[in-house]
């Protein structure tokens, strides 16, 4: 008997232990916090037709989970969202990859000046950050970041993405992973190709420069233009992949 107790109250606490951690992709599940994929390539080979299922681009993304704490820096004040839109970024810092952003984001690292009619918090915080190798996931997409236009839609309503472009990486890589990303989280909360949209896209009122020539590799002198539109392709490609398994699968 005293075995049983004792078997008992260990399967009572494992069971506690694992509610309420948050969804690496969305808000709140029972699902262990880690790494979602294979190895240390995110790759993987695409069913034959063309087409692949919602989980299996997700692995090829092998996206980590590592969140900023919730009630810290950036996730200071929880804002709720429903992702309307998919911001693109870049992050402009050639020394860093998606490990040490996320770092530099639990730790507070990346103030910026708060400011009526800025930024909110005074931290810079975004949803995923993804290199040549992975992605790593910093905040719910259920909840509002601070990465694009202060107090305007891009940050209400979108779920921010950054490239990293650390010298010696591979920035091929690192487009085609966010593309598949990208086309997750269209799938994920029914976002339309029409509203992924580069940082660009979002005027940043009471600053020098209204547009921000943001994702700099994927804009054509400073706008979008021929290198964005592959961009969308490259997303629109993988999210036909998912669509062509699930009419497959019926």
């Amino acid at each position: 008997m005293n075995g049983f107790r004792v078997l008992f109250f260990a399967v009572i606490a494992l069971a506690l232990s694992s509610c309420g951690r948050e969804d690496p992709v969305g808000g709140y599940t029972d699902a262990p916090v880690g790494v979602w994929g294979g190895g240390s390539s995110g790759g993987g080979s695409t069913p034959v037709g063309g087409s692949t299922s919602a989980s299996a681009l997700l692995r090829q993304v092998n996206l980590k989970v590592d969140m900023v704490p919730k009630g810290t820096h950036g996730r200071r004040v929880v804002r709720p969202m429903t992702p309307r839109y998919i911001t693109i970024h870049s992050t402009q810092n050639y020394t860093a990859d998606a490990d040490r952003h996320a770092l530099a984001l639990k730790r507070g690292a990346l103030r910026a000046r708060k400011r009526r009619g800025g930024n909110r918090i005074g931290y810079l915080i975004w949803h995923f950050t993804v290199d040549d190798r992975h992605a790593v996931q910093h905040m719910p997409t259920n909840e509002q970041g601070e990465h694009a236009d202060f107090d305007g839609p891009g940050n209400n309503y979108s779920i921010g993405i950054e490239m990293c472009e650390q010298r010696g990486s591979n920035i091929s890589a690192t487009v085609d992973r966010t593309a598949k990303l990208s086309a997750y989280l269209m799938y994920k909360h029914g976002i339309p190709l029409s509203r992924v949209v580069p940082h660009y896209h979002w005027p940043r009122h009471g600053t020098s420069k209204l547009h921000k020539d943001c994702p700099h590799f994927l804009l054509d002198n400073g706008r979008p233009g021929r290198k964005w539109k592959s961009f969308q392709g490259k997303v629109n490609h993988y999210y036909k992949q998912i669509r062509s398994q699930q009419v497959a699968s019926r």
